[in-house]
């Protein structure tokens, strides 16, 4: 199959990648020895249950940890929001208009709370917005095509950038940016990849995603670079494949899947200090998590 071919097939059947639509310890009891306290001893061990029980549940002694996501109304923000919250995270979603935001992502749940946030006015705002009180960042934000071609730049770069030097002056600890694949064509070997040069016709767009994965890397916050081939609004269609980066140049994923996989690398280790190419195919072994992001070794 020729490059042109394959990059019909690619433009045509995705959505131009992302923008373009582009425990607790258990209870325990001392030995009692007076049998005439063996009443109590029942008593007390079954408080002791009950107390593990809410425990394990959550009830006793824990905070959901916060999460705030820049791009909470985007295709793939907005995905990554229902899928935080029934995982047990807080969620505070950050947007550009709140009101409009609100019509868009179903409220009602008191673990999610929207605040005004823009990823291009700079690092001060959004760590106002961010707050002292978020243990994660996931990045999902993308610009949208214009006529302005240092758009990109102001949003994939610098305004990821601007995230990342937020969380650093705030101390967040943990950050899930999604990115996209061939965004290093060049030392792929992809520069005449069609998909490649069309992309960047928007701004040197994969440019400018690049440079922004450089400074999150250098950044010294734990990291996962999540690369999703071209996103599809499509319900999931075969089991998800994750690569090492500057691995692949083609194919795509459901927007569901991409959502699971940046709020899954904030529950697995593995995922730490990594980026991760995926797509989905209809052929691969359905794999764990921690089986996934294990198979792709830390640079």
């Amino acid at each position: 199959m020729n490059h042109q071919t394959m990059a019909t097939g690619l433009l045509l059947k995705t959505s131009l990648f992302h923008t373009l639509s582009f425990t607790s310890k258990p209870f325990s009891l001392y030995p009692l020895l007076i049998k005439s306290h063996s009443f109590h001893l029942k008593a007390a061990m079954a408080e002791g249950s009950e107390i593990i029980e809410k425990e394990e549940a959550g009830v006793v002694g824990e905070e959901k940890k916060k999460v705030f996501v820049a791009g909470a109304t985007g295709n793939t923000g907005k995905r990554i929001v229902q899928q935080l919250l029934p995982k047990g995270f807080a969620v505070k979603a950050g947007v550009r208009d709140v009101d409009k935001a609100k019509t868009s992502v179903s409220e009602g749940n008191p673990d999610l709370q929207f605040v005004k946030a823009d990823v291009t006015e700079g690092s001060t705002k959004l760590a106002e917005a961010i707050g002292g009180d978020t243990d994660a960042v996931i990045c999902a934000t993308g610009f949208r095509p214009s006529l302005n071609l240092l758009t990109p730049w102001k949003v994939d770069n610098f305004g990821t950038v601007n995230l990342v030097e937020a969380c650093r002056s705030l101390g967040v600890k943990r950050f899930v940016h999604v990115s996209s694949i061939l965004v290093n064509g060049a030392a792929m070997g992809q520069l005449l990849n069609p998909a490649y040069i069309f992309l960047n016709v928007f701004g040197l767009v994969l440019v400018a995603k690049l440079q922004a994965e450089k400074h999150i890397r250098k950044s010294g916050i734990n990291y996962t670079i999540v690369r999703p081939g071209g996103l599809k609004n499509d319900p999931p269609n075969g089991n998800i494949v994750m690569e090492p980066e500057d691995t692949l140049y083609d194919g795509s994923i459901s927007r569901d899947q991409v959502a699971e996989v940046a709020v899954e690398a904030l529950i697995h280790p593995e995922a730490d200090y990594k980026v991760v190419e995926i797509v989905a195919r209809a052929d691969a072994p359905k794999k764990t998590f921690p089986e996934l992001f294990g198979s792709v070794k830390q640079r």
